[in-house]
């Protein structure tokens, strides 16, 4: 398979303090790759370094370009979207128009009012609650919202930040559904960081653990679910 994202050598800091210390992973084209860790390993600074919130070092291939040194704006251009942790939806501003906002980048407004038909056919909750304020929806339903609004950007590679945030278990099991199909379907790569190991490696094909801002195992996310100190450590048994 073509790799999408090669991540070399990669560092970043909050002042002073290194959070990233030089870590190298990829993620192949139509792959989901999962990123596991503790709270503070550096599962979302890594995030935020590859789509330029936070100033990076190293290099990160994006569909072969080095994107370091990009700002937030120029790497969604390229095709990278972030559905933040906390889901980051615009609570004043209806559902639709959470999804228009989705696709600023874009000029193409039948394509616009075509995909954001097919947001409501994937997510057919939101269509019923089109014009309420996003604030107003469930927390399943803001997340759904997030990643629509997340693929309205048409993205090559979406970045989930803790995606079963606050979510009770069954919204969960439904949301990486949904994740699941929208690979298959819409052939988005995805790079997902999560809390909820057992989810994140049934949904990945690929996995590395992050502990303290480095990268301590890795590989098919079958494999690193059947680790012993994995399942103790993460996955509870």
């Amino acid at each position: 398979m073509t790799k999408l994202l090669e991540v070399k050598g990669l560092t970043a800091s909050y002042g002073q303090v290194r959070a990233l210390h030089g870590i190298d992973f990829e993620l192949e084209q139509g792959g989901i790759t999962t990123l596991l860790g503790a709270n503070g390993a550096g599962k979302t600074t890594t995030l935020r370094a590859l789509c330029g919130v936070v100033r990076p070092g190293g290099q990160v291939l994006f569909d072969g370009k080095n994107i370091v040194g990009k700002g937030p704006e120029d790497v969604a251009r390229l095709g990278v979207a972030q559905v933040p942790e906390g889901r980051g939806t615009f609570t004043r501003m209806t559902v639709e128009e959470n999804l228009q906002l989705g696709a600023m980048t874009r000029s193409d407004r039948a394509g616009i009012t075509r995909d954001i038909d097919k947001m409501y056919d994937h997510f057919p909750r939101l269509k019923q609650r089109r014009t309420q304020q996003a604030g107003t929806l469930s927390g399943g339903e803001q997340q759904m919202l997030a990643i629509a609004r997340a693929l309205m950007l048409r993205p090559k590679l979406m970045l989930l930040d803790e995606p079963s945030f606050g979510l009770a278990p069954l919204v969960v099991r439904e949301m990486f559904e949904i994740l699941s199909a929208l690979n298959r379907e819409e052939k988005v790569s995805m790079l997902v960081v999560e809390q909820n190991a057992a989810q994140a490696l049934a949904l990945a094909d690929q996995a590395y653990l992050l502990e303290t801002g480095t990268i301590v195992m890795s590989g098919p996310a079958k494999q690193i679910g059947a680790d012993e100190n994995v399942r103790r450590s993460y996955l509870g048994y």
